[in-house]
């Protein structure tokens, strides 16, 4: 017996030696979470095995959950499992899950099985234990999977992530620990977590997950029957409330939980702040074929319409903020349920905007997000918004005032019944959120500023070569050579002197845009436009230097160069290339360009990065030296 156990026990030894420095990599990583010192003892029934170099094999039993902090591949191998509202199946691919401290933790739960009536143990046995050979899973892991094993349980495989966006998010050092969980007073390290960690997630308490109260339930069983009914008609859903509420949460939930039983959903961003595919400051409708398993950084894509508004909020000008909202909706072919999603301001004006978002769009289902004293906002319930006038459109109350003469009475009973048919026909859903702190403003887990850059590093990473390896400086890229006569240019924020434009075009983040004019120049120079066209943006770039000998824009973009030569226009907001970009370039000697410390303040207007000192500070989950 003792001849026959010795091979084994020199197999890792020899393991490790193969493994040279990979393996001393993902071992520093494993420990970097018990220096962090955090995640509790493992819950009975849950056994996590390492089944290669980067990839561990995971057996949950029957409605057991993980709640987890990191990134990772996930595919499963027997049984179901749901993440986030997608039932993920032993036929699927693998999914990429993101799950960063900066975003509520996503929480893994096994389904009950499904299997043919007349299978037996063995079956399901033998059906598990061939799922898991196909995915080379070594022997020694299978044996410890099977001895634990039931039919009902589900056998996930889980295999280290790295994409090119996350590389480049986690290069810049305010980043770096996006994806590690945060330290904690008591903790305890246990094998199972070892193996997770090895992975690139780690356990932590389910109260870090999704809290999903009984009203958000009730409200997403109702859209979801009513969305998958083949009825005439096709739901429009528009989600409303104050900040910090939960609404983005929500939609990502109610579109996972739809992309369950459809093929595709839209997704309308009205929120100019926050946005969930595109950088900030656009207006968009997106066709979402594939689950929301992560935050925006993670799932930046193209839209099917998208409009470049240039702010984070549109208290400067409501009016082309709807001119936007009504050109990007009148792309929607009503053939798959819609989603709006709407800004946190609904306080003032923004409540007023937000009646005249809901008539211009016409819902067929407001789902209202707000705590129990109804502070915030009053239910805008469908009579509230027949009655109240918005920003811009008439209550109907206020329109029958105005025509009420001495007679006044009696024209207002006769039209009553007669205005009443023309109120707006939806139904409004009431969620009250119940995770901490909900609805208190300025107490969210990371401030939105840090949130829109890492949209926009998101978006910058698809620059990345997507072969795994160094990271690649955005200097050290080649950009687009664009001649001045070639693009019309605008500042939308603010007006600009055509003496000084260059200064400020030059890198700026700018939206890459198509207007139905022709560009026409009679010389070389810039061509300026006197207003901000409501046009197409295609993308997004960086005006990382402007040539003013040979009149070339150099733009450092990751649109195609098919859709580059659709544009002809240069949008500049108020929405600026994070600054880490500017400070962390690597590999300059000497001054950093665009970065200087001697500065004249006093010429006329320069100024300073603002800071809200009136806001008080405050304690973030998520640490990070983001200045």
């Amino acid at each position: 017996m003792p001849a026959r156990r010795g091979p084994p026990a020199r197999r890792p030894r020899r393991a490790s030696t193969r493994g040279g420095r990979a393996e001393a990599a993902w071992r520093e990583f494993a420990a970097s979470f018990a220096r962090a010192g955090m995640v509790p003892p493992a819950e009975a029934g849950l056994a996590a095995v390492e089944a290669a170099e980067g990839a561990a094999v995971l057996l949950l039993a029957p409605r057991q959950a993980l709640t987890f902090t990191g990134k990772c591949r996930l595919r499963c191998l027997y049984g179901a499992v749901r993440l986030l509202g997608f039932a993920v199946a032993s036929h699927q691919p693998g999914l990429p899950v993101f799950s960063p401290a900066t975003h509520c933790a996503l929480t893994l739960e096994a389904l009950p099985a499904d299997r043919p009536p007349a299978a037996d143990l063995r079956q399901l046995r033998a059906a598990a234990r061939a799922a898991m050979r196909a995915h080379s899973v070594r022997r020694q892991a299978r044996v410890k999977v099977m001895a634990r094993f039931s039919p009902e349980c589900a056998v996930v495989l889980l295999e280290h992530l790295d994409t090119p966006v996350t590389r480049f998010l986690l290069s810049h050092p305010p980043l770096s620990r996006l994806f590690e969980p945060q330290k904690k007073e008591e903790s305890s390290f246990t094998p199972e977590d070892a193996v997770l960690a090895s992975v690139g997630i780690v356990k932590c308490s389910p109260d870090r997950g999704l809290l999903v109260s009984e009203s958000m339930l009730l409200a997403l069983e109702e859209l979801i029957q009513v969305c998958c009914a083949e009825d005439e008609g096709v739901p429009v859903v528009l989600v409303c409330g104050p900040k910090n509420t939960g609404k983005s949460t929500f939609n990502r939930y109610l579109i996972n939980l739809l992309l369950n039983r459809l093929p595709s959903v839209e997704y309308m961003e009205c929120d100019i702040g926050q946005t969930e595919f595109t950088p900030p400051g656009c207006v968009s409708l997106s066709n979402v074929t594939e689950p929301i398993l992560g935050p925006p950084f993670t799932h930046q894509q193209t839209p099917r319409k998208m409009v470049y508004y240039g702010q984070t909020s549109c208290e400067q000008d409501t009016e082309r903020y709807l001119d936007v909202v009504k050109y990007v909706f009148s792309s929607y072919k009503k053939e798959v349920p819609l989603v709006i999603n709407t800004m946190g301001w609904v306080k003032g004006e923004g409540l007023l905007l937000l009646i005249d978002i809901i008539r211009l769009l016409s819902p067929s289902h407001i789902v209202q997000m707000d705590v129990y004293d109804w502070k915030a906002m009053a239910p805008l319930t469908p009579e509230y918004v027949h009655l109240t006038p918005g920003l811009y459109t008439k209550g109907k109350q206020q329109a029958k005032c105005k025509q009420m003469g001495m007679s006044g009475v009696g024209s207002w009973k006769s039209s009553e019944g007669e205005e009443d048919a023309s109120a707006p026909e939806y139904k409004l859903l009431y969620v009250h959120p119940e995770f901490p702190r909900a609805g208190v403003a300025g107490e969210a887990r990371v401030h939105s500023g840090i949130l829109r850059d890492m949209s926009i590093l998101g978006y910058l990473g698809q620059l990345q070569s997507p072969d795994i390896g160094a990271v690649l400086p955005l200097h050290s890229l080649v950009p687009y050579q664009v001649p001045f006569n070639a693009v019309a240019l605008r500042v939308i924020h603010t007006d600009v002197a055509p003496t000084n434009i260059m200064y400020a075009v030059n890198a700026s983040w700018v939206g890459l845009c198509r207007i139905p004019d022709e560009i026409r120049c009679q010389t070389d120079g810039p061509v300026l436009l006197t207003q901000t066209p409501v046009c197409d943006c295609l993308g997004f770039g960086i005006v990382r230097g402007v040539e003013m000998e040979k009149k070339l824009y150099h733009v450092l973009t990751p649109v195609p160069p098919e859709n580059l030569r659709l544009v002809n226009c240069l949008l500049l907001g108020n929405i600026a290339v994070p600054n880490c970009v500017f400070v962390g370039q690597q590999g300059v000697e000497g001054e950093i360009p665009y970065v200087t410390s001697d500065y004249n303040y006093s010429i006329l207007g320069s100024g300073k990065l603002k800071k809200k000192k009136h806001f008080k500070r405050r304690e973030y989950a998520f640490e990070c030296d983001y200045t």
